[in-house]
């Protein structure tokens, strides 16, 4: 518990004296990078400080160009971990009132982050829809397509909407695992333990041989690959192995 109160402490103190003058900044040039980088990089020196070590694997294997990267959600710390393992500046898909935090909020629309209202059908649909205009127009996204937070650090089933987008914008999915965060901070937790993230870039998946009434397939494969390369404890319950189709398409 005390680790959580170092981070919620420090981390809100490093917001307040960093973002407004950051905000002002990107406000005047129109320039999102160092309002993005500083978050990133401050927000992963708070992590490490308090024993969680992250460990990324696979960066070789990221195709140049707008990407759509989609990644497993199983702890609060996972999101900081995957984030920073992503050497390029991402908008991010992400839960709407999240929008609402001070500073944070702000900060997250100057970077072009694109809330979703999950529980809002249309909504939802504009903001996929808004998330694709970006890609298309050269922006690299990260999702999360579970659509939430694992309850036991397995993969679930996935949401549509990130395949959709991939499909409308013609960009490589790349999908990430995650392992371990899971066992940092458990899902509704305040504690933080010690320990290692391990995250790895798989090889990219060219969205742009499916149509989207393939958007199952497409879904399939990514779904399958991710779990494929998850640890045994964190694969879904009833997956038996990797898609027969999973190589079939990749990006060579």
């Amino acid at each position: 518990m005390l680790r959580t109160l170092f981070v919620a402490v420090f981390l809100s103190l490093y917001i307040l004296i960093v973002g407004p003058p950051l905000l002002l900044y990107t406000l005047i040039t129109k320039d999102p990078d160092p309002i993005y980088w500083r978050g990133v990089k401050g927000v992963m020196f708070f992590v490490r400080a308090v024993g969680v070590r992250v460990r990324v694997k696979g960066t070789e294997r990221i195709p140049p160009g707008v990407c759509l990267f989609v990644a497993n959600h199983t702890s609060s710390v996972d999101a900081p971990a995957i984030v920073g393992a992503i050497p390029r500046r991402v908008a991010i898909l992400l839960k709407e009132s999240l929008m609402n935090w001070p500073i944070v909020g702000a900060a997250f629309r100057s970077a072009h982050f694109v809330p979703v209202n999950r529980a809002a059908r249309d909504s939802a649909i504009a903001s996929v829809e808004k998330a694709t205009e970006a890609m298309r127009a050269g922006q690299s996204f990260l999702v999360y397509p579970e659509g939430t937070r694992s309850p036991d650090g397995r993969l679930q089933e996935f949401k549509k909407g990130a395949v959709v987008m991939a499909i409308k914008a013609g960009v490589p999915i790349v999908p990430m695992v995650c392992s371990g965060a899971h066992r940092i901070m458990e899902k509704r937790s305040l504690v933080i333990h010690p320990g290692e993230i391990v995250v790895e870039f798989l090889e990219p998946i060219d969205a742009s041989k499916y149509s989207f009434e393939e958007r199952d397939a497409l879904n399939k494969v990514a779904h399958d690959a991710m779990a494929e390369a998850l640890p045994e404890d964190q694969k879904p319950t009833e997956f038996s192995g990797a898609a027969a189709e999973t190589g079939a398409r990749n990006v060579s």
